[in-house]
């Protein structure tokens, strides 16, 4: 299984949540919001397996990113996995939209033409982070948790890029057309942990099972299918990672 988007550093037992997902065969993927967050992570999760922990700086911590800017830079060697990144426009995150560009901005600059795997926040800032991508050349990057116009999808979809899907999008009628007009081989699963709830608890990584059951239903064909498809849809993704000049690939922690 495959968790693209998951911030197992914000749980109560981030240990407990990343050896879970390492007995339960989940490929998970930790996102965080700060450079220095991912400095806290690193040595406890470099040797595990099944999980790669991304360098990010979260929109939603804009205020806190030119201070940590050049920890990014210094830190972007160890890791072929990026995120959070992006923009948010909602009401969140207005205040900081000029900070959050320039944030974005710089993380598309560092990143240069290095193969990373780049997982990204977009939330009412679609077509902003879009076009921020096509202008550096940026593609695939994988769109988390997509609730935008449905032209600006097929737009993303035209340009090469993929969605990561976690179960909160299939419970309105808005998540369920999007997920049914991506085709499967842009689709990621994601559990976005701890941000989404399954039942009563935190969702954690091993819940990815719960989207790949609702994608068999609108695929129309069996979870064991949803599954390979899923995991040949990252394998291409993380392809040209074993090219990184810096020797990452896909087994840099």
């Amino acid at each position: 299984m495959l968790d693209a988007h998951c911030h197992i550093d914000l749980y109560a037992d981030p240990m407990k949540v990343a050896l879970d997902a390492e007995r339960a065969g989940v490929f998970t993927i930790l996102v965080t919001n700060l450079p220095s967050a991912f400095q806290r992570s690193y040595p406890h999760t470099r040797e595990l397996q099944r999980i790669r922990i991304a360098l990010g700086l979260h929109p939603l911590t804009a205020e806190k990113h030119a201070a940590e800017f050049p920890l990014f830079q210094e830190l972007l060697p160890k890791t072929s996995y990026i995120g959070e990144v992006g923009l948010d426009f909602s009401v969140e995150g207005a205040a900081t939209k000029e900070q959050q560009i320039r944030s974005f901005e710089f993380v598309l600059q560092s990143l240069g033409g290095q193969p990373k795997f780049l997982t990204v926040h977009s939330r009412k800032a679609e077509k902003a982070v879009l076009d921020l991508l096509f202008a550096v050349g940026r593609s695939p990057a994988v769109f988390h948790w997509y609730t935008g116009p449905l032209n600006i999808l097929d737009l993303a979809l035209e340009k090469g890029h993929f969605f990561s899907i976690n179960p909160a999008m299939f419970r309105s009628e808005r998540g369920r057309s999007i997920v049914s007009r991506i085709p499967p081989e842009r689709v990621l699963t994601e559990s976005d942990g701890p941000f989404v709830r399954v039942g009563n608890r935190q969702i954690v990584p091993a819940d990815v099972r719960i989207v790949e059951k609702a994608l068999s239903d609108v695929w129309r064909t069996e979870v064991g299918l949803v599954r390979r498809t899923i995991m040949q849809n990252f394998q291409r993704l993380i392809e040209p990672l074993k090219a990184d000049r810096f020797g990452n690939g896909i087994d840099s922690r």
